[in-house]
Formats: structure tokens, sequence, C-alpha cells
């Protein structure tokens, strides 16, 4: 096939000499199954040795079998086969968490063997459906490219050399050379987000021009040079706006939005890690929100437990939670309040007491916000004419002036008070019965339930 001429071309330009070691991950699938058979070619003319890479999830019932099949294959062929069966998961991620899994077995075998390269089977439409994903979900500038054909790594290189050719092609390439392999069902189901761009998505796109996995592949190429480019000038401001895991604030609000972005996404790679995909573009214009806002000595509480801390003029990434007494977070799920207490999204309820706010998003500008008290602070109590200062309701309900200033307020991302948990409702509640599309709890610490 010419297509894969041009696939075995490009492995074969690589700096692979006789006694080199490349390890390739196979699970036994048409994809690495037609890459492993393109690495058996070219050991033949460079003599070079192969380790076949298996994972073994542990979540299907054929997985011991795909196992048994890829190892099979390996020893008819002199394959050096390793093999890894996961058997525990620690995040609610499982995809992220699997992933983080697989690549450090790869590592491991990589640093075992003395192999420069780690060969994957990507290709060309899983690259069209990576960037739609990253599109729809949001992502960075670097993030929405899908991922590379070379990526130089620490101490080796990742290659994908499939990326240019699709599904099909392999198929094709499976069906003339008579390749076994074998079928993960679970990649047909709809319960993944990837199997339904691939199922519905894709074919569309097919359908408006076959050669579109090349379009994409262009698109990413060019994506990832603006993204170099822009990482250069990120990396020449360090030092000056930005040191580590800090931004000093006075300096960084001198730039342009784009360039605070950039910065911040920077830092983000380098708190986050293997991680940054829990990052979504949301989180940093959160972050640029929260940054600009004339708040101090606060912070924003991101995934994975890391925290943002803004005190005068900077702002630092941490994993621990500052003791602050003003705070600002953004409400997504759920937000910890520094005593304990709890604000949360839940999906019904019958209680209807001040722990139980009801609205209806349509009429506010999100996202939601649970911050401490300001100066001036007023809200539409719910049942009154006009405003009340936050202070005359704390005065009206005997609350201690210590707790005061810690007392959780949520508004919307304009400021306006919509709910002063556990004390008042504005007039933005809704009733069981009336329009709302989200119900907030607050829950204290001692009892673990709303009161």
């Amino acid at each position: 096939m010419v297509i894969m001429t041009e696939v075995f071309n490009f492995l074969n330009s690589l700096s692979l000499h006789s006694n080199d070691t490349v390890v390739v991950a196979v699970s036994g699938g048409p994809d690495s199954m037609t890459l492993l058979h393109l690495l058996l070619q070219l050991q033949k003319k460079k003599n070079i040795n192969i380790v076949c890479a298996h994972v073994h999830h542990n979540i299907r019932v054929e997985s011991d079998q795909e196992k048994e099949f890829v190892e099979s294959y390996c020893k008819e062929h002199h394959i050096i086969f390793e093999y890894l069966k996961i058997t525990e998961y620690h995040k609610t991620n499982f995809h992220q968490d699997a992933r983080t899994i697989r690549y450090q077995f790869f590592e491991q075998l990589i640093h075992k063997y003395q192999a420069s390269y780690l060969m994957t089977a990507h290709h060309g439409d899983d690259l069209i459906e990576t960037i739609l994903m990253r599109l729809v979900r949001g992502s960075s500038l670097y993030g929405y490219h899908g991922f590379s054909r070379i990526t130089e790594m620490k101490d080796y290189t990742l290659v994908r050399p499939l990326i240019t050719v699709t599904r099909e092609e392999i198929m094709n390439y499976i069906g003339e050379y008579q390749i076994p392999y074998v079928t993960d069902m679970s990649n047909y189901k709809d319960d993944y987000t990837r199997n339904r761009y691939r199922k519905y998505i894709v074919p569309k796109l097919k359908e408006e021009n076959s050669q579109v996995h090349k379009k994409f592949f262009n698109f990413s190429t060019i994506l990832l040079e603006c993204s170099h480019y822009v990482r250069n000038l990120v990396q020449n401001k360090e030092g000056t706006i930005f040191e580590n895991k800090t931004l000093f604030l006075d300096l960084w609000c001198q730039e342009e939005l784009f360039m605070q972005e950039q910065m911040i996404q920077f830092l983000l790679e380098r708190v986050y890690q293997e991680k940054i995909n829990d990052i979504q573009s949301r989180h940093v214009q959160d972050m640029i929100q929260f940054l600009s806002s004339g708040t101090t000595n606060s912070y924003l509480t991101l995934p994975d437990h890391i925290y943002l801390v803004k005190e005068y003029q900077r702002a630092y990434f941490t994993d621990t939670m500052p003791s602050f007494d003003e705070y600002q977070f953004v409400l997504y799920d759920q937000v910890l309040l520094p005593n304990g207490n709890k604000i949360e999204k839940i999906n019904f309820t019958e209680k209807d007491d001040n722990f139980i706010c009801r609205l209806d998003t349509s009429e506010h500008k999100l996202p939601l916000y649970v911050r401490t008290r300001k100066s001036g602070d007023r809200m539409e109590v719910k049942g009154l004419s006009g405003t009340k200062k936050i202070n005359d309701i704390f005065t009206d309900e005997k609350i201690e002036k210590r707790k005061r200033d810690t007392w959780p307020i949520v508004t919307d991302a304009t400021g306006k008070i919509l709910w002063l948990p556990g004390l008042k409702k504005t007039k933005f509640n809704r009733t069981k019965n009336g329009k709302y599309d989200i119900i907030l709890r607050y829950s204290l610490k001692k009892e673990g339930l709303d009161e």
C-alpha cells in the first residue's frame, strides 16, 4: 500500500541503528498490530530490538484473552513481551488514571531496556477526535493541537507513526497482510465521549472531505508551531513577571489579555504536570477574573486541591489550603469552606429553609461565586422591598462578630448577592414549584447535613 509505504519510510528515517531498542504499546487491536507489523519489517532491515508493552486494564472479561493473544504473537515473532495488569485505580477519572499508569509502565521499560523510542498507534482519526473533544471541552493553545507525530520527552522520543493514516486505511492494510487482531467491543459503546465522536461526527466530516484527517494534521502542525512561538515569548518573561509558581501582579496586569492567559497556562502546566488535562479553559478564565479583581488576601480553589492564592501584588499556586479570613471561590459542584462547612449543588430535596437555595441561572451571569463579605454589601431580602445591609442582617440574627468576616455569601459573576447561606434568601430564590435549574445546599461541618 502506498500510504503504508510512507509510514514505513518515516520509520526508516528515524535515527535507529543495529541493536537499538524500540518500546511499542500494543493492545492487540488493529491499530497497534499494524504498527507492530511495520516494525517487524523495519527489524529485518535495521536489526532493531522490539519490546512489546501490553497493559491489562482489568475492567473487561476479554482482557485475559487479549493478553494471551498478544503474548502468543510476540512469542511466534521473537518479540520481547512485557505486561502490566492494573489492580487499582486511584482517581474518579478512569481514563486519566489509566493513561498515567500506562505511561509510567512504558517509561519503566524505556529505562529497563535503555530504549530511545516509545511508539504508540494513534492515527489520523484519533487526532480528529482529540482536537474536536478539546475544542468542545475547552483547552489551551498547546492543548488544542491534539498530539504530535514526534514529541521529545525528557530522556526518550515519543513517536506516533500512524498519525497520517485513517482507521479505514489501517483496516485495509490488516486485510491485505492478514494480520490477526482482537476487537474491543467497548469501543462501540456510546457511554464514552470519544466513541460518540468516532461513530457520529467524524464520519460526517469525511463525507464532506475524505482527506479531512490531513487537514486536521496540518491544523495541528500549524497550531503547535504557534504554541512554541508563544511559549518562547512567555519564557522570556520568567524572572520579571513570574518566577517558579508565582505571578507578580503589578507587572502581569500590564500585559495584554492573551499573554496574561498564556503565562497562567504556563504556570498551570508546571503545577499540574501530567494532570494538566484536569484544567479546562473555564478554569483559566476564572483565574483571570479572580486575579484582575480588587480582592486581596484571598484564594481560588482549583481541581485536585490546588489553590491560587492572592496576596496584594503577588499570586501563587499551592497545595496547602491558606488560612486567610477572606476568600473567594468559584462554585462548580461544591465549595469546601475553610471552617469545614460546605456549599454544594444537589439534585433534589424537599426542604426549603435558609440552608437551601433554588436559582434560575438564566437570570444571572455565571459562574457563581462564594466569598466573604465586603464593605457596603447589600442584598434584596426575599419578602422585603429594597435592599438591606449584610451587616444589619448579621446584627439582627445575633451573629458573633468573629464569625461575620468568614461567613459565606453567594453571588453571580457581576457580584450580585443571591444568597446568605443559613441566614437569608434573596428575591432571586425560587420556590419548590417555581422555575429553577440548580439547587444549592449549605451543610455544617458538625452535623454534615443542612439544618
